[in-house]
């Protein structure tokens, strides 16, 4: 099992990051390797991934959410991981999100990827795509406040 920790400030307010990250279907605009994502219900996603050659479909599902402070998810099935994606104010107009993920990779192919440091250099590549993404808008193409 390894561990992933990424914190970036974004130049937008906290509600603002925090109702884009819960546009799931837009995670491939910002997020290398993700195919695509099909939000099934409020709570479970079904997502397409390629990462290394590698193709992968699996489901999540969020197990806490709370409107401008976090998101907690796991996956039911396919590669086993979960995380908590935190949103902290650092005043009227920046946010600091932290992404923390826990993930075994599957196979050879992920295991030697994750030894390279191939998963943390991409999910800090997501975090900063995501700040480009949202600070491009300047403001959320959407929002589920909704509590898990």
């Amino acid at each position: 099992m390894s561990t992933i920790e990424e914190v970036i400030e974004v130049e937008v307010p906290v509600t603002t990051a925090y109702n884009q990250w819960t546009q799931f279907e837009e995670f491939p605009q910002f997020m290398e390797g993700v195919e695509s994502i099909t939000q099934i219900t409020d709570t479970r996603n079904h997502w397409v991934t390629e990462i290394a050659g590698v193709e992968r479909e699996f489901d999540t599902e969020i197990v806490e959410q709370v409107p401008d402070q976090r998101i907690a998810w796991r996956t039911v099935d396919g590669p086993t991981q979960a995380g908590i994606v935190s949103f902290q104010p650092v005043d009227t107009s920046r946010t600091k999100v932290k992404l923390q993920m826990e993930i075994d990779p599957d196979g050879i192919v992920e295991q030697a990827g994750d030894k390279l440091g191939f998963v943390s250099r991409r999910a800090k590549g997501d975090m900063e795509r995501f700040k480009q993404f949202i600070e491009s808008r300047g403001s959320e193409s959407g929002g589920w406040r909704g509590r898990v």
